[in-house]
């Protein structure tokens, strides 16, 4: 670490992964820093504590069109993703999720589905290989609900857990959870029960050990059901227990209708010592966003109500086509031309942003990305794994 002197050492561990690069072109000492153990280190716990910075905007279905990067507002310092690499996900890649700095994606060019974990900042990936029961599960790897999660223990910073598809028409998910360092999937011993609705496993809420998930709108559950009302459904990945979350009484009486779509994610800034659970209701073209009070009592307050045809938006009648909640208080939507941000919290409450064009014309997934020197895998450094412009 010649160079580099033990004043600066601290705060080059809060960069981006941008900067340091660029310092690194015109210092050697930087060069030595990037792949130091213990920088590696710093840096990765500093990023737990600071916002994503910007977002990949790409169709809801996978067609290998393309995937594009945007910053989010306030947030305008850089990317840190080169062309090539967005060229290579779109490609060849479905986004499925991202926790500072690492994204977890499908290979859409490949048969069966074969998944990886990638730091698109360092151009470096880890193949994840699925555990699977004989050739049905094989062949059932288009449905396959795997997702990335954070994980705070001695020795992994991230996790992989895969929900299997039940075989039979029970709605109990064999759970498995793939740690870095293990390199090994672990069954847990009791299965994910989700009631007697589809879940969206595309959109998680991991808080303490426990992740949640919010049931459709369909109306195929007859009245009377215990699940005729759509619920969210947790799974605590310790002991394996599920357990049934109710939604406020103004969601469930909204939520029968065809033309309402509902969605939970993280409430609550990283810098927070809590968090929660934020519910977005989308009906129409109006908003409602509710947060989890009391998680016991299942106790929910309205914050906001957005009507997007009375906020100043280009569209007279906007259609919504995604949206989602980034850094726990701050709601991006896109509509057929255009995306938006509109600020939950603060001083930027109902502040109105337009972020870019929306060159999709169909429904679009929007994931929340930062820039980091964050590794794959432990022992993997930046230029010991497969690049990926040259995969």
């Amino acid at each position: 670490m010649a160079m580099i002197s033990s004043e600066i050492f601290p705060i080059c561990s809060y960069l981006p992964a941008k900067s340091l690069y660029r310092f690194k072109a015109v210092n050697k000492g930087f060069y030595n820093l990037l792949e130091e153990g213990f920088f590696l280190m710093n840096h990765v716990h500093n990023s737990l504590k600071r916002d994503d910075t910007c977002f990949f905007i790409q169709l809801e279905r996978p067609c290998n069109e393309e995937v594009r990067l945007h910053s989010l507002p306030s947030h305008q310092q850089g990317l840190g993703v080169s062309g090539e690499v967005l060229q290579f996900l779109s490609k060849s890649s479905q986004i499925l999720a991202s926790i500072k700095g690492l994204i977890l994606c499908r290979a859409t060019d490949k048969t069966p589905s074969e998944f990886y974990i990638c730091n698109p900042a360092t151009n470096s990936q880890l193949p994840i290989s699925l555990s699977t029961d004989g050739e049905e599960n094989l062949n059932a790897r288009a449905h396959v609900m795997i997702m990335l999660l954070e994980c705070y223990d001695e020795f992994d910073d991230y996790m992989v857990v895969h929900f299997e598809t039940p075989t039979d028409w029970s709605s109990n998910y064999a759970c498995k959870i793939l740690k870095p360092r293990e390199g090994l999937w672990k069954t847990m011993e009791k299965s994910f029960c989700a009631g007697g609705r589809n879940m969206k496993f595309n959109m998680p809420v991991h808080d303490n050990g426990v992740i949640h998930f919010i049931l459709d709108c369909g109306s195929y559950i007859t009245e009377g059901s215990p699940y005729f009302e759509p619920y969210i459904m947790s799974y605590n990945l310790k002991n394996g227990t599920s357990t049934m979350l109710k939604l406020s009484e103004p969601a469930r009486k909204s939520s029968t209708d065809k033309k309402c779509d509902m969605s939970i994610f993280n409430w609550g800034k990283v810098s927070m010592a809590s968090s929660s659970i934020c519910l977005v209701r989308l009906k129409i073209s109006t908003f409602k966003v509710e947060i989890l009070e009391d998680y016991k009592t299942s106790m929910w307050r309205i914050i906001v109500k957005i009507k997007t045809q009375e906020i100043g938006l280009k569209e007279k009648y906007p259609i919504i086509t995604g949206f989602t909640v980034m850094n726990g208080e701050l709601l991006i939507f896109a509509t057929e031309k255009y995306i938006y941000s509109c600020g939950l919290t603060g001083e930027n409450y109902m502040k109105i942003e337009e972020i870019c064009e929306n060159k999709y014309k169909y429904y679009v997934s929007l994931t929340s990305y930062m820039d980091t020197l964050r590794p794959c895998g432990p022992g993997l450094h930046l230029y010991h794994v497969r690049i990926l412009i040259n995969v």
